[in-house]
């Protein structure tokens, strides 16, 4: 969420010249409805640290943190949790202050702090795990610039930190396609607009479509890489780190199951999204 944000808003009002819902909607309020569930985030993460540190994380950083939505839930998790929450973008942080740090108790809003800071500048005192979720880090396009951030990450860390990402692929992670998904109030759209085999380049969007017809286009806007595992888990490597892909399991009908465990091997999916977890 912290690349270009732009929209269009089609139809501002309908032929009686009422508002359309485009035209009233929030579109970071849409955006972690559709894509960010901060509960489980936070679960998958928080247990992860303990069984591999045997011991509880307390001091989290987010980085390209958009709203702070997982920072808020990590501090709402234990009294002793806090977070730095880091983003480029001073609007998008403006917004998680007033809508999610503004909906925390005074205590637990004490616990972060809101750092509007390129994530390959800031600095901190050391944290327990950072965090690089929902694909943000890809806007990263050369081997280079990825390693030296993934080497800052590592310096950023206490002596057994953790890093955790995500990383999305399969054979049509590279298609031009749109995805929808319905949602109670509106229509989410993942639009993979263009791909360039040659370097990896590709141009995401994610559009809203609501019920009287009105279109939210052009929320979001990704320029980003399509990176591969292999070629993240070296990086991380190079970087210092020790990386492994948790990959998820699946239910009874073959559908994700919401549960990452440790692997070396993956399925030859359409698409996947996996977690990356770098031991310092």
């Amino acid at each position: 969420m912290t690349a270009t944000k732009k929209h269009r808003q089609r139809k501002q009002r309908d032929g009686r010249g009422t508002p359309t819902l485009a035209s009233r909607v929030d579109k970071y309020k849409l955006y972690e409805q559709a894509v960010q569930c901060a509960e489980a985030e936070i679960d998958f993460v928080d247990q992860t640290f303990r069984t591999m540190r045997k011991r509880e994380a307390r001091l989290l950083r987010e980085d390209f943190c958009g709203t702070a939505t997982i920072s808020c839930e990590w501090v709402r998790r234990r009294a002793v949790n806090r977070a730095f929450a880091v983003d480029i973008d001073p609007g998008v942080l403006q917004w998680g202050r007033e809508h999610n740090l503004g909906a925390l108790h005074p205590r637990q809003r004490a616990r972060i702090q809101l750092l509007n800071r390129d994530v390959r500048e800031v600095n901190t005192r050391p944290v327990d795990m950072v965090l690089a979720m929902n694909f943000s880090y890809w806007t990263f396009r050369d081997r280079p610039v990825m390693t030296a951030y993934f080497r800052k990450v590592h310096a950023g860390l206490v002596r057994d930190g953790v890093f955790f990402l995500d990383a999305y692929g399969g054979y049509e992670a590279s298609r031009i396609m749109k995805e929808s998904t319905e949602h109670r109030k509106f229509t989410y759209v993942w639009d993979q607009a263009k791909y360039n085999p040659v370097n990896g380049h590709c141009l995401c969007m994610i559009h809203f479509r609501f019920k009287d017809g009105s279109r939210l286009n052009d929320a979001f806007i990704y320029e980003w890489r399509l990176w591969t595992l292999p070629e993240l888990t070296e990086m991380l490597t190079d970087a210092g780190f020790r990386p492994t892909v948790y990959w998820e399991g699946t239910d009874e009908h073959g559908e994700g199951n919401g549960v990452f465990t440790p692997t070396t091997e993956g399925e030859a999916d359409a698409g996947w999204i996996a977690y990356i977890v770098a031991e310092k």
